[in-house]
């Protein structure tokens, strides 16, 4: 808005021009402040605007706190199954919570369940289901159910409030100073065991401790009190039948923890038991706002910011070697073959010009090289966006599934990209059928991971797991790769073939010239072995807790660390291919094309063993279809891998490659 000075306001007649601007300026930012005003009270009325499970839950005394189930985990069989697959006590009417696409595909089935919880009102033993005279009688079928989830080590979930419920684990950390200072390390455990097994003997956990935490929210005096839920433990028991004294009313004892035995499942016969909980509140110091804190922190952060400097150091070595190829060797040679004089000596110093006549030689398979890198484009753009949003918070684990969500839409709507990237090399190429080439970058790779997961998908069916893609859902995911992903890649791919192809800086002979015979150490997978260490070096460590979140079910949530990881895996992989084509080139083998993106790619070679490594060393996975998800879905995330970064050191590679044969005089 235009300042006017008071001296010059007054100066000025009524119809100077200065002043007539000022009152223009005047009234607009008036406008634009009733603009504001409007769009804030918009905002302010509008609580639709908060995103699901961010938006605080007020409850008063007495308020009735909903306890939901999720569904039932295992890290041995990564098959998990709906709550009420197995006998649980079941209210009047189940009614299942709308899901996300992110929860379908992770195999959530959120669902009601009996449980009567009020807010702030303690319960100290109350019977769940049945009368205390008329116990649940378990089959000899639905016997056998429990005590094979129970020998797979099956974790049930809860949330309260979309709290995920957590069993406190208390240790020492260190057995010297235990008479010292007795404190205990605490740490969360991810739900609760079904059950435990003492030998050959099952037992079911029947009887749930539940312990809520609140915080008082500061009102003023005339207000009733509110209360947020902030935290949301249990501590399960397995109580014998005989052992719980039960009332008319429901209502039981708890026997003393010295004198009671726990309730074993004969799976054999049929069982008799009582499903009981108490329900116990205590107030808390922790905000809403902190409320997720308790189940993300980790005692092992700086193993992250070790990872970060271990990363730097492989990055600025690579950078050493960089500079030295660049500045010293390469500079020597642009000099050398600049020179009028003495050229035949030069050129048998040193080899990459002497294929400038064919280091920009259309490689076989164009359209299919093309249309692996516009994939890899996609996933690029992906992954860049998702790890940057999750690292401003905004798909935290509170919002359940957000992530898997927005992943999937994103890489849809990517596909303008991906088409544009591969449109526009397919032309350099020299490729003409530019439709079949988006046609087949559209559905290459999506094609192949749609196909394993069918597969994989149609053996989760099979075992009745809830982690099955529902018909429906899968119908949906086809409509969105047909009606969203196609088109724009269609789209992408046809004003990118249009486009002015890449402009090579030295033009391409008839004849091709004679490849001479390579060294040992110039095999492609020598290549991929020497080229995939470092990059792989600098993203271990955060590989070893995404597979933790993964596989264990734990929550991964450090996309500050993973962004970081990020630029320096992107960092990496593009000095690495920009050495290794150097290399080749001076060997002058001028087949770079599809050898840069394997070997840029060779990462995932690691990441594969990696993978075998952790299903050896850290999974206790022995039956035949949990193997076959875990490897199937390994395969999977390799496979992305080796799209990503191929693509980021294949397009590295070819800016070098443009850039030293543009800085030298080519006869």
């Amino acid at each position: 808005m235009a300042i006017c000075p008071a001296a010059n306001r007054a100066a000025l007649p009524v119809t100077s021009a200065p002043t007539r601007g000022c009152k223009m300026a005047a009234s607009a930012a008036m406008e634009r402040l009733r603009y504001m005003l409007v769009l804030l009270l918009l905002l302010h009325g509008t609580e639709s605007f908060y995103v699901p499970g961010v938006a605080p839950i007020n409850f008063h005394r007495n308020d009735p706190v909903e306890i939901k189930a999720v569904k039932l985990t295992s890290s041995r069989t990564q098959l998990p199954y709906e709550y009420y697959s197995l006998p649980f006590c079941q209210p009047s009417k189940i009614t299942y919570k709308a899901e996300n696409l992110g929860e379908v595909l992770r195999g959530d089935r959120i669902v009601n369940t009996p449980f009567q919880v009020s807010m702030n009102v303690e319960k100290k033993c109350e019977v769940l289901c049945n009368f205390p005279n008329k116990p649940v009688v378990l089959t000899v079928e639905q016997s056998k159910l429990i005590a094979e989830r129970i020998r797979e080590d099956y974790y049930v979930h809860l949330i309260a409030d979309n709290l995920p419920v957590a069993t406190r684990l208390e240790f020492y950390s260190n057995r010297e100073e235990e008479e010292k200072k007795k404190e205990k390390d605490v740490q969360f455990e991810h739900g609760y065991r079904l059950g435990f097994m003492d030998g050959n003997k099952f037992y079911l956990h029947n009887h749930l401790s539940f312990i809520l935490y609140y915080h008082r929210e500061d009102v003023e005096e005339s207000q009733e009190h509110t209360y947020r839920v902030v935290r949301f433990e249990v501590i399960p028991q397995s109580i014998k039948l005989e052992d719980l004294k039960a009332d008319e009313k429901s209502m039981c004892t708890l026997p003393e923890a010295t004198g009671s035995a726990p309730q074993e499942i004969d799976p054999t016969k049929e069982n008799q038991l009582l499903f009981t909980y108490s329900v116990h509140w205590e107030e808390s110091d922790i905000k809403w706002a902190s409320r997720w804190d308790t189940y993300l922190t980790m005692s092992d952060v700086q193993i992250h910011w070790f990872s970060i400097i271990n990363s730097v150091v492989v990055v600025f070595f690579l950078s050493g070697i960089l500079s030295m190829i660049i500045i010293r060797t390469l500079r020597k040679d642009i000099a050398n073959y600049n020179k009028e004089d003495d050229i035949e000596d030069t050129m048998e110093e040193s080899g990459w010009k002497l294929v400038h006549g064919d280091v920009f030689r259309p490689p076989q398979y164009p359209m299919i090289l093309s249309s692996l890198l516009g994939s890899g484009i996609q996933l690029f753009c992906m992954i860049l966006i998702v790890i940057f949003v999750a690292m401003l918070g905004m798909l935290s684990p509170s919002s359940r599934g957000a992530l898997m969500t927005t992943a999937c839409f994103l890489f849809m709507f990517m596909g303008v990209f991906g088409g544009f990237f591969a449109g526009r090399l397919y032309r350099t190429l020299k490729g003409h059928r530019w439709k079949k080439g988006a046609f087949c970058t559209a559905t290459l790779y999506p094609g192949v991971v749609f196909g394993i997961c069918f597969v994989l998908n149609c053996f989760i069916w099979g075992k009745h797991s809830s982690g099955a893609v529902p018909f429906p859902t899968m119908v949906a995911l086809l409509c969105m790769w047909f009606g969203i992903s196609l088109p724009l890649v269609y789209l992408g791919y046809y004003f990118g073939f249009r486009k002015q192809p890449y402009d090579n800086p030295v033009r391409t002979n008839q004849i091709p010239r004679q490849i001479p015979e390579q060294r040992w150490y110039m095999n492609k997978f020598v290549g991929i072995l020497m080229a995939g260490i470092l990059p792989f070096g600098a993203m271990f460590i955060e590989l070893f807790f995404i597979f933790s979140a993964i596989w264990e079910n734990q929550f991964y949530y450090l996309f500050g660390f993973l962004f970081l990881v990020f630029i320096i895996l992107v960092v990496s992989c593009s000095q690495i291919s920009i050495v290794m084509v150097y290399f080749q080139l001076c060997a002058e083998d001028y087949r770079w094309w599809w050898r840069t993106f394997l070997v840029s790619g060779g990462s995932a070679f690691y990441v594969l063993i990696y993978a075998v490594f952790y299903f050896v060393n850290k999974l206790d996975i022995v039956e035949f279809i949990p193997s076959l998800l875990y490897f199937g879905y390994t395969a999977l995330m390799v496979l992305s891998f080796w799209l990503l970064t191929g693509t980021i050191g294949f397009y590295a590679a070819y800016m070098f490659v443009r850039k030293i044969y543009a800085a030298v005089k080519i006869d």
